[in-house]
């Protein structure tokens, strides 16, 4: 565990966004566990499953599901147990393994990331709920979106603590709204064996297929200690860390694959729509992209922290917050999700680099004050290297990118990492 060095009294900002959590500010198991499978049970993650239901027989795809998800839930329950073990989100764990300015490159990726993500949501509310309602008028939908990103911006500001209220109330109410519609769409279906005798309608390859899995939340994983350096216990952080990206990311992917095999349609929000509900899809909709979008805005909000070494996250909160909702006016929902897409590919190697970097040197604790190097260039050639490894993986379609890029730098790291000498970073001043 980091040492504190009288921080506390330093802090202004009650989740801590630059320094190490303290023992008395940590959460329980059921506190971490509520918070995390408030940010995967995320509606958008069933269009993910619903291009795998009609790609699979249903006996494959619960293989597929399965695979992907302990991926992704294995990556992130590491990176999760790290955060609780140093206390520190995972663009301060950056400045230890990529040096304190090198650090700005995961500031940039992770919260600009986010900022985009979080436009695309906006967007989304907005899109939909006009859908719903008939509306014809653009102002009305910017209105919209506009008093959506400002509950989401004020839920962040509060940060652990509105996170987890939100996540609380809504996400039981969400997820047995899902388990309902699961049930209408095995009585369309015609049952469990409807299901497993449905034919596929398109293909697709295991490794694709995978790599959609894991690219539903690797990046947003990359960033899950921002969560679990609450945690009591790196054991409670894994057991957190599962339950949302093991279980609850999977949940919500195989929902959407059997919402696409029985209604054509993978969001629940739209099926919803179709059964004439247009009530219970709002509150489907607003419920689950509040708590998931407030998270979003408190991960760039760590983020814009960090790269401006600043006490507090709110500011960047409602900075984000104002930037995303402008990208959302101009339409970036509709032309964005590639882009995001894109950048799945080059930030799990960022957190393969942190992992292999924690097992190389910092096991015993990344203590404030260490010295650090403004350039970990061993280290940042790694994540390069990885990157264009995972990179290449998809552009040429071989293996599993995310997996590829997450390997390659653990093991890179663990080959040369222990070799990197003083010589190899340009030092501090």
């Amino acid at each position: 565990m980091s040492t504190q060095h009288g921080a506390d009294a330093e802090v202004v900002d009650p989740d801590y966004p630059v320094t190490p959590v303290p023992l008395h500010a940590r959460k329980s198991l059921f506190s971490m566990a509520v918070v995390l499978l408030g940010f995967t049970v995320f509606t958008p993650t069933m269009l993910a499953g619903a291009s795998l239901g009609t790609a699979f027989t249903f006996g494959d795809l619960l293989w597929v599901i399965l695979a992907g998800s302990a991926i992704l839930g294995g990556y992130v329950a590491v990176l999760g147990y790290i955060g609780a073990r140093t206390g520190l989100t995972t663009v301060v764990m950056a400045r230890y393994t990529l040096g304190t300015k090198g650090s700005k490159l995961a500031s940039v990726l992770l919260g600009g990331t986010q900022i985009g993500w979080y436009g695309v949501i906006i967007g989304t509310i907005g899109a939909l709920t006009a859908q719903a309602l008939e509306w014809d008028s653009w102002a009305a939908e910017a209105a919209v979106m506009i008093a959506a990103s400002a509950l989401m911006c004020l839920t962040a500001c509060y940060g652990y603590r509105g996170m987890y209220w939100v996540s609380l109330v809504s996400t039981p109410l969400i997820l047995l709204l899902a388990v309902w519609v699961v049930q209408r769409s095995l009585d369309e279906v015609g049952g469990w064996s409807g299901l497993f005798d449905a034919e596929p309608q398109a293909s697709m390859s295991i490794a694709v297929a995978i790599t959609t899995v894991v690219g539903t939340f690797v990046s947003a994983g990359t960033q899950a200690p921002n969560w679990t350096r609450f945690s009591r216990s790196g054991r409670d952080a894994v057991i957190a860390s599962a339950l949302g990206f093991l279980i609850g990311n999977g949940l919500m992917i195989l929902f959407g694959a059997v919402g696409a095999i029985t209604f054509g349609q993978g969001d629940f929000v739209l099926v919803l729509y179709e059964l004439g509900l247009v009530g219970w899809g709002l509150f489907l909709l607003f419920g689950n992209l509040w708590k998931s979008n407030a998270d979003t805005a408190y991960a760039f909000g760590v983020a814009g922290a960090e790269l401006f070494h600043r006490p507090s996250k709110i500011p960047f909160v409602v900075g984000g917050s104002v930037i995303g909702t402008v990208l959302a006016l101009a339409g970036v929902h509709e032309h964005l999700v590639d882009y995001l897409v894109l950048l799945g590919i080059f930030i799990p190697p960022l957190g393969g680099v942190i992992i292999g970097d924690w097992v190389a040197r910092w096991r015993a604790g990344m203590p404030e004050g260490a010295p650090l190097p403004a350039l970990h260039l061993g280290n940042l050639g790694v994540y390069a290297v990885a990157s264009v490894l995972a990179w290449s993986s998809d552009h040429f379609e071989i293996g599993i990118p995310p997996v590829i890029g997450i390997v390659a730098a653990v093991l890179l790291v663990l080959v040369v990492g222990r070799r990197t000498s003083d010589r190899d970073s340009v030092t501090a001043g």
